[in-house]
């Protein structure tokens, strides 16, 4: 996978010195942080600690937040890709479900995206989720069913979107004799 753009702090800091005026032994002094570190820092061949980058922001008189903008202020766009190899994959037991991960990391909190593919006959148990997590189950091949504490019922084929509760028991069924694949997106709120 490629890594994301990370904030450039060793720039940012080296910029937020020059303009204090500062050298990098007066920086050592004043933040408590060696100045050959400084300069592994700003040079990029280092990454602070926290508290290093808390200890050099408090000398800096800026914040952590506002160092780490304004050092993606005058960044390109960057495309980022992660190679099907290093994408997350989960099966159902009898190995006939599969939910491949599609959303970054950092969106886990608020949202979950992945694509599912039941081979026929198949089916993803799944309990209850947080309380007001809602799934969307988009079929984009073949047809599925989804099932809410085993007593509601309903279908969906090519095309059609499902919204459900996700803070009960529920499953996801492959009634067909053909593989089906859908988006499904789990939206914690």
């Amino acid at each position: 996978m490629s890594q994301r753009s990370t904030p450039n702090l060793g720039l940012a800091m080296k910029q937020r010195r020059k303009t204090l005026g500062l050298n990098l032994s007066q920086l050592a002094e004043l933040s408590n942080v060696s100045r050959s570190m400084l300069s592994e820092i700003e040079r990029g061949n280092a990454n602070p600690t926290f508290t290093n980058l808390w200890n050099i922001t408090q000398a800096l008189g800026v914040s952590i937040d506002d160092l780490a903008h304004s050092s993606t202020e005058n960044q390109p766009p960057t495309i980022m890709r992660q190679d099907a190899i290093n994408t997350p994959r989960m099966h159902s037991e009898d190995q006939g479900c599969e939910l491949i991960a599609l959303n970054p990391v950092d969106t886990a909190t608020e949202f979950e995206w992945y694509q599912l593919i039941i081979q026929a006959g198949s089916h993803l148990e799944s309990e209850a989720h947080v309380r007001g997590t809602q799934e969307h189950l988009s079929v984009i091949e073949g047809q599925m069913e989804v099932i809410l504490q085993e007593e509601v019922r309903t279908k969906a084929t090519t095309g059609d979107t499902l919204r459900y509760p996700a803070d009960i028991q529920h499953s996801i069924k492959n009634p067909g004799n053909t593989t089906a694949r859908a988006f499904l997106v789990v939206h914690k709120r």
